[in-house]
């Protein structure tokens, strides 16, 4: 038996939070594999169905975030299950927006549902961390996390969570490395990529750029004009004869 655990906080008003992308992912999950309806239980709502033939429960605590591991820890100690039988889903502000991690053990970065599990159960559980971007300062964090995700996140945001239900197989089968793959091959293209670098003031070799607006054909246009005309020498001597040029 395998116990996945989405994480977030009950109610409406958090439903769209990026705290509560783990929420999503269970919901997703459910859907795609046709789970019971969610029910309450060990404090918090619990669905049952059935990935890669191995029975499996779908837990979201609903016991608000920092309390995660009370419903955890419970529902782990009823069905005798060990922390290597857990999956915890979880955002992730250091991982940029759209992309996933998933692994057994580490650290808690700080993030309150991990650590009250790391309380209740221990650290050797599997967690698959959804990357939602850093606000970019400590203090702008909590508004963060309890912001709504922008209506522009939605290109991204909707098709991995689509993948991972669609793929949770391989995450319950314990083939990390094939879900990740097949992570990114169905959402290539719609995770946002990293900023442009600036434009360089010189060119690779060197010298200075071309005048802004100038495109490389005009570019060379400019450089086929012909150059001024003799003044002397045989050169001149005939353009002279040809044109009728008289001397100064």
């Amino acid at each position: 038996m395998l116990l996945i655990a989405g994480l977030g906080n009950p109610g409406p008003q958090y439903a769209r939070n990026r705290h509560n992308v783990g929420f999503m992912a269970a919901d997703a999950i459910a859907r795609r594999h046709s789970f019971s309806g969610f029910s309450k239980k060990f404090r918090g709502e619990i669905a049952e169905g059935t990935i890669a033939g191995e029975k499996v429960l779908l837990l979201k605590p609903m016991t608000f975030m920092n309390l995660s591991g009370d419903s955890v820890g419970e529902a782990l100690r009823f069905y005798k299950l060990s922390p290597s039988d857990l999956i915890v889903i979880h955002d992730e502000l250091d991982i940029a927006p759209g992309k996933l991690k998933l692994k057994t053990g580490g650290g808690n970065g700080g993030h309150n549902g991990l650590k009250s599990i790391d309380a209740h159960v221990g650290k050797d559980y599997r967690r698959l961390r959804i990357g939602i971007g850093h606000p970019g300062h400590k203090d702008r964090v909590s508004p963060y996390v309890l912001g709504d995700f922008a209506k522009a996140d939605m290109e991204w945001l909707e098709p991995l969570i689509d993948a991972i239900a669609d793929h949770a197989e391989l995450m319950a089968r314990g083939d990390d490395a094939g879900f990740l793959n097949k992570i990114a091959m169905a959402t290539g293209g719609t995770a946002p990529g990293p900023a442009k670098a600036e434009k360089k003031t010189e060119t690779a070799t060197g010298g200075k750029p071309a005048p802004a607006g100038k495109s490389h054909i005009r570019q060379a246009r400019n450089s086929a004009q012909p150059k001024a005309l003799p003044t002397s020498g045989p050169m001149a001597d005939m353009l002279k004869r040809l044109f009728g040029a008289k001397d100064d």
